[in-house]
């Protein structure tokens, strides 16, 4: 049988017995606890607790389950290619009862599959069943045994030989510390030359005896107690690994040859990623086991043996299967959690390319061939390939370029090294330079027979943590800080041409997201481009790409410090495809918003030296097509008067309607003309771009702009405040992008206003809502409403004032009343009299009032804990008499880490604050053991 055969027989025997066939869940796992999915039940785990109800009638499925278990408890990265049945991705083949069946089901079932509709040997099958040792939970499985014992006694075999007791290790099966365990049976096959060996190495960890199928049995739920107690409904989860079975049934040639050991590599399921790379590489695999490595001696390098090429294909064979199951269902290579799990496989498989010769990049061209293989059952990998393909490309690509560098480094040292163990600090250079994981350091020392000293690369790596952390800095890496020096400076014609441009694509490059989940984007180099790359302030470009009737969305342009401009796409999929002629094209009406933000900001900068002085300097802006942001030196706020006469100022000269033009210097004919503004500390090349506004606001800028006044429309400056110590900031609205903003102020203000009719009706305040022709985007919407507004908003913030006054008092009022009650609750039986209290629904604003009312009838340390809004409210106060013994701070110290925050405060009052209300018992019994 083919490996797709045995997959479908599996799947055809349950649906004979009214299973439902699921398809396999995403490697994405659901649960938070783990990296990749690595079970087939995980997905049935809700069914499993009753937290969502079983949709298979009858309650019964079967599947393939694509599993990874490279990270976390369950890891067999180490083990991947040095023998022949470790994995980092495996299929698991399952059958699932959710309260329908049980034992007798199960077990005959399984039998009935292997023994006569696959013709596995009976003589050689041996099953396992749970009988507890020391300390370990539940009886002897006695129902379990009496179906096997009946089942091999029909089969004349000696139940007494081919049963095999487990204890909780290996026959007890839990889904954690607690919920739902039970004891579980498995089947192991003895697959010596002569199958006698009588069950002495089931479970004995001999590639010669392979566990096929663990059925497991949910009867319990384990108790925080320790306590076993009966599940109201049992349910069946059976595991069967689908490689391992394969490797059975075609390493035997059907069960009529077991003189050789049998490897999962040598099926059907790897033979076409073998001829790929026998293709590719002009290598041979020759199926090498590991007892022929091991035959070789202890201190044997695997390196220039002929061993070295099987287990590299065995390595890239398996991690090609990871990889594209992986990405094709999300996940995608990165440098924290999953992400890094993966990028260490990729660069494993990469690595390991160099022992077969692939000095280019290889690993991408054998996706194609697990799309073809697999696509079938998984088609996710077929619709997903172009993807896969490409993030791969890039992830190899990236790392090959120090690949080679840091395989020399570590040949160097490892032909020096003494005692046979190389340096902890090296091994954090490769890491830290070259980008080689700790484990793939250690595989290539311990490929010549040395270790690696971990401890010194931990050490190395703390030490980078600190320094990480002292410097507290925060950065984010877009285009510009990144350069190529295979590109040259793109021709930028954006000022003039702004669509249909015939452009070609000088190269792309795949930036991998920087969160799980996230999406894949490319750069792409055009020459020429229109497209503005972000700069000064000034947002980049968004726009189009079109060919062939197609059309690529360019969603940001961003300019690299060698004068590139790289236009960013999610279209990933479509850059293969690209035809010419290519034609490239602005969104326009986004650019022109950008453009009156721009121009309109050279015009505040001018109206604020105008009317606050020649000692405003800017300090920083950001020109989008929504707003605009300016960031100047002052040393005070701006009086109402000023704001009002700078956006005055601006108005005019927008409406004088001047000339914009933009002119070409070079820099040392303008550096020192005072009428031409430039900003210290920027860096100028020999050539500058004057942006000349009416002769009266000149600049030294690369933005794009509009070609007169008139076209940024009306100006609105819509907040002035304080960022720093001497730097104001002012945001400002111009042209189009003003009317939603003067259409949601219209709902604010009516909605608010109507609130203030029914609050307070002695209101002197006469305002109607805002007519249609009030919000129009022109002069009229701008003339006379100031004063009304403003106006409004102080009645505003008087009425907000009065109601948080009486909000105040309500809770003084009632700390008042419930202070005395909860006094008497005080624990006083130790030397410190501790009071706690659960208030559902109590802000940090009503436990700070109570305690103020407590401290008048109560002795002692209160804690408070209450919970609104999805927040967790803390507060202590100890009382003189105890502040020696008990400090609040402290208390509140142990308490924030049971409710997921923190909090501190002055030793007789404290208060902190999480997100977590299920912590506040614990964080309670805390704050006791303090005060014992």
């Amino acid at each position: 049988m083919t490996a797709a055969d045995i997959r479908q027989s599996f799947l055809d025997f349950f649906e004979e017995k009214q299973h439902t066939t699921v398809s396999s869940a995403s490697l994405m796992p659901d649960s938070p606890g783990l990296l990749f999915t690595n079970a087939g039940m995980n997905q049935f785990v809700p069914i499993f607790l009753n937290e969502q109800p079983c949709p298979y009638k009858p309650a019964r499925a079967a599947d393939t389950q694509k599993c990874i278990r490279a990270g976390g408890k369950h890891n067999d990265l180490e083990d991947v290619g040095m023998d022949t049945y470790h994995h980092t991705f495996f299929e698991m083949l399952g059958n699932w009862s959710f309260g329908d069946y049980f034992k007798q089901e199960a077990i005959e079932w399984a039998w009935e599959l292997l023994t006569e509709r696959w013709k596995l040997p009976k003589e050689r099958l041996y099953a396992t069943v749970y009988k507890p040792g020391e300390g370990d939970p539940a009886e002897f499985d006695q129902e379990a045994y009496d179906i096997w014992k009946k089942i091999f006694e029909d089969a004349g075999l000696d139940p007494e030989v081919h049963i095999v007791y487990g204890n909780k290790k290996d026959n007890f099966w839990m889904m954690g510390d607690t919920g739902p365990c039970g004891p579980c049976s498995e089947v192991h096959m003895d697959l010596t030359p002569e199958g006698d060996t009588k069950g002495s190495l089931v479970n004995a960890d001999d590639a010669r005896c392979i566990e096929i199928w663990n059925l497991v049995f949910i009867q319990f739920n384990a108790n925080p107690d320790g306590t076993f107690k009966n599940l109201p409904a049992c349910h069946v989860d059976t595991g069967m690994g689908f490689e391992r079975v394969c490797s059975i049934m075609q390493g035997t040639k059907n069960f009529t040859d077991f003189s050789k050991q049998v490897s999962n590599y040598d099926t059907d399921v790897f033979a076409p990623i073998f001829r790929k790379l026998e293709e590719l590489s002009g290598k041979t695999y020759s199926s090498t086991l590991l007892e022929d490595i091991e035959a070789e001696g202890p201190n044997f390098e695997i390196r220039n043996s002929k061993f070295e090429i099987d287990i590299a294909m065995r390595v890239i064979a398996d991690h090609i299967r990871t990889l594209s199951c992986s990405i094709a269902d999300g996940i995608l290579p990165s440098n924290e959690g999953r992400g890094y799990v993966l990028r260490r496989i990729l660069r494993r498989a990469v690595r390991y390319g160099r022992q077969l010769g692939f000095h280019d990049l290889f690993f991408y061209k054998l996706v194609g061939t697990i799309a073809d293989e697999m696509g079938d059952v998984f088609p996710e990998l077929r619709t997903n390939q172009a993807t896969v393909e490409k993030i791969i490309k890039g992830e190899e690509e990236s790392f090959s370029k120090t690949l080679d560098r840091g395989i020399d480094l570590f040949n160097k040292i490892a032909d020096s090294v003494e005692e046979k163990t190389f340096p902890g600090d090296k091994a954090f250079e490769l890491f830290d330079t070259y980008g080689f994981p700790l484990d793939l350091t250690e595989l290539m020392a311990r490929e010549r027979g040395i270790a690696v000293d971990a401890a010194g690369f931990e050490q190395c790596m703390s030490e980078q943590r600190e320094r990480s952390k002292a410097a507290q800095k925060k950065s984010v890496i877009s285009v510009k800080d990144k350069k190529d020096e295979n590109l040259i400076p793109t021709e930028f014609v954006g000022f003039e041409n702004k669509s249909d441009v015939n452009v070609e694509v000088c190269n792309f490059i795949l930036d991998m997201p920087a969160e799980e989940g996230g999406t894949v984007t490319a750069r792409l180099y055009l020459s020429p481009t229109p497209f503005y790359g972000e700069m000064g302030g000034q947002l980049g470009d968004t726009g189009w790409l079109e060919f062939g009737g197609q059309k690529i969305e360019i969603i940001d342009a961003q300019k690299s410090t060698d004068e590139s401009i790289a236009a960013i796409t999610e279209d990933v999929g479509l850059l293969e495809e690209i035809s010419f002629p290519l034609k490239a094209s602005v969104d326009a009406g986004r650019r022109h918003l950008i453009e009156s933000h721009h121009s309109a900001t050279h015009l505040l900068g001018w109206a604020l030296r105008e009317v606050l002085g020649d000692t405003v300097q800017q300090k920083g802006s950001y020109v989008g097509p929504d707003r605009l942001r300016f960031d100047f030196s002052h040393i005070e706020a701006m009086k109402p008067d000023e704001i009002a006469k700078v956006e005055e100022l601006v108005n005019g000269r927008i409406l004088h309607d001047a000339g914009v033009q933009w002119y070409d210097r070079p820099y040392a004919e303008v550096k020192n003309d005072p009428s031409i503004i430039q900003f210290f500390g920027d860096k100028y090349g020999e050539t500058v771009r004057v942006v000349d506004i009416g002769g009266f606001s000149k600049e030294l800028c690369g933005g794009t702009h509009v070609e007169s006044t008139l076209g940024i429309g009306p100006f609105r400056l819509v907040h002035e405040g304080a960022i720093a110590a001497g730097v104001r900031r002012i945001e400002a609205i111009c042209g189009e992008a003003l009317r939603p903003y003067l259409l949601t102020e219209q709902e604010k203000v009516a909605a608010v206003y109507e609130q203030l009719k029914a609050k307070k009706s002695d209101t002197k305040l006469s305002l109607t809502p805002w007519d249609e022709e009030m919000v129009q985007v022109g002069w009229d919407a701008l003339s006379g409403n100031r004063d009304v507004v403003e106006q409004l908003r102080e009645e505003i913030k008087n009425w907000e004032k009065e109601q948080a006054k009486a909000k105040q008092a309500e809770l003084l009022s009632q700390a008042a009343s419930l202070a005395p009650e909860w006094a008497q609750e005080a624990d006083r039986s130790g030397s410190v009299p501790v009071l706690t209290k659960h208030i559902e629904g109590g802000d940090g604003k009503f436990l700070q009032a109570a305690l103020g009312e407590l401290k008048k009838h109560f002795d002692g340390v209160a804690v408070l804990a209450g919970d609104a809004n999805d927040r967790v409210a803390l507060a202590v106060s100890v009382s003189p008499d105890y502040i020696k013994t008990v400090k609040a701070g402290n208390v509140i110290k142990a308490m924030g880490p049971h409710v997921g925050g923190k909090g501190g405060g002055r030793p007789e009052m404290a208060q902190g604050g999480g997100t977590d209300p299920s912590g506040i018992p614990a964080a309670f019994d805390a704050a006791k053991a303090l005060c014992k």
